[in-house]
């Protein structure tokens, strides 16, 4: 995605890597040595030759102006979305016209962007004469109703797990070991209910987790509880509430009007990877209307998800939220203009206000593991063995989370910080604060932390 004489700089590129291998890999195929044929158009295509271990070199080209993010064609065996050829494509792209002029595509590439373009327009289009709302609305429902009792089911014999583990005493979930948990998410998943399932995979890393396991243990199967009694009880609550119920147990929601057009700024994107899926959560700021909002988009396991949106850009666009107490998430619209370089930052608030934010949304759905934040001026400090977000001006601070200790973001973000204050997005919760993005005093683009 691109605007003619808009180029992108070497960390929005890097921002699309799927992994920190293909980040380095790619980096190193970032110059114009084992390129050949390159060049690019106005509209947004890139391409080149690139030499490889056979005869013949293998053919990248990069559609940058996607519907839904950018798109890539490689002749390379790579099963990863990006590959190290792309992205060495887009960072020689990313150094200006000296490194590749621009021109006419090839046949094999202008085949290519042509073909896609082509189904983009059509799956926007919609089947011709096609009329929204289901084929069998009584079918639907008796499917829909044949599926929450299967959900109450689960529901039901979860809660006689829970009632067991409690009565037998949190130590002999140590003993029983992983396979146990395993066994009851299999339940969950034959009850239809996958946030349900996922949930009790949780509980079975708990006892592994270190000192203090059982108290862990012990609030996350309280959530659990109080998961299954709103589901078993969902006519009693409010509207709001019962949507967020459904949603956590695993039943499928659809975005609510109206849209809501913005310059959304992309705050942060990073994926989350299990056995059998990849999910790709980026993170959106409405520079307009003040609103924060969550894209998921989802992948098989090994493949990127579909949409990529490098971290630091603003996207002109509509989304469309879902519905459901404190829910966040948000359905990507139509997209007016391509994603373009901004100096745009979101306005951030002290590590006290974050915790009390986190608060609030607890009350409109308990279940929430964290809320995204920016953080204005926080110095990151060592505490310890850990390390923590002190506010420049307080005496307050936010803990990082474990996950964030163990990433190479953290020495990144003490690198820009220097020891002087620095603006950081984030996820804050009951762990603590996730350090995402962050930009440096003064002018500066973003940094991306994970």
């Amino acid at each position: 995605m691109t605007q003619q004489g808009v180029r992108w700089t070497a960390d929005q590129v890097l921002a699309l890597a799927p992994d920190s291998t293909s980040r380095k890999a790619g980096s190193k195929l970032g110059t114009a040595d084992p390129w050949s044929g390159t060049g690019s158009s106005p509209e947004g295509a890139v391409w080149g030759l690139c030499e490889g271990s056979g005869s013949l070199p293998y053919r990248t080209v990069v559609d940058t102006a996607g519907g839904t993010g950018p798109a890539y064609r490689c002749t390379c065996p790579s099963r990863r979305f990006p590959c190290k050829h792309a992205l060495g494509l887009l960072l020689l792209w990313s150094g200006g016209e000296g490194a590749m002029p621009a021109g006419r595509a090839p046949d094999w590439a202008e085949q290519w962007i042509a073909g896609r373009r082509r189904t983009q327009e059509e799956r926007e289009a919609g089947p011709a004469g096609s009329v929204g709302g289901p084929a069998d609305p009584e079918g639907a429902r008796r499917r829909a109703e044949r599926r929450a009792e299967r959900i109450t089911s689960g529901a039901t014999e979860l809660e006689e797990r829970l009632t067991d583990l409690l009565r037998s005493g949190l130590a002999t979930a140590e003993q029983s070991g992983y396979g146990l948990w395993e066994e009851t998410a299999a339940r969950m998943v034959d009850a239809q209910a996958p946030g349900l399932a996922a949930r009790v995979r949780e509980l079975g890393s708990v006892p592994a987790s270190g000192p203090d396991w059982p108290v862990r243990l012990l609030e996350e199967c309280a959530l659990l509880h109080l998961l299954d009694q709103g589901w078993l009880h969902r006519e009693l609550l409010p509207d709001a509430l019962a949507v967020t119920v459904r949603a956590r147990v695993g039943l499928p929601s659809s975005p609510v009007g109206p849209p809501v057009r913005d310059h959304w700024l992309v705050l942060a994107q990073y994926d989350r990877q299990d056995p059998k899926l990849t999910t790709r959560r980026i993170w959106l700021y409405g520079t307009t209307s003040g609103r924060t909002a969550l894209l998921l988009s989802y992948g098989a396991a090994g493949r990127a998800p579909e949409i990529t949106l490098p971290v630091g850009l603003v996207l002109d666009a509509e989304l469309s939220a879902y519905a459901g107490a404190g829910q966040q998430r948000a359905a990507l619209g139509e997209q007016f203009a391509p994603p373009a370089p901004t100096g745009t930052r979101p306005p951030g608030t002290t590590t006290t206000e974050a915790t009390a934010r986190y608060g609030e949304i607890l009350r409109h759905d308990p279940w929430q593991d964290s809320v995204p934040v920016t953080l204005n001026a926080v110095i990151p400090t060592p505490d310890g063995d850990s390390w923590q977000l002190a506010d420049a001006e307080g005496d307050t601070a936010l803990p990082l989370t474990p996950a964030a200790l163990s990433r190479p973001g953290l020495w990144r973000l003490v690198a820009l910080s220097g020891g002087a204050p620095v603006r950081v997005f984030g996820e804050c919760g009951h762990r603590g604060f996730t350090p995402l993005t962050a930009w440096p005093t003064g002018e500066g683009e973003a940094v991306r932390l994970c």
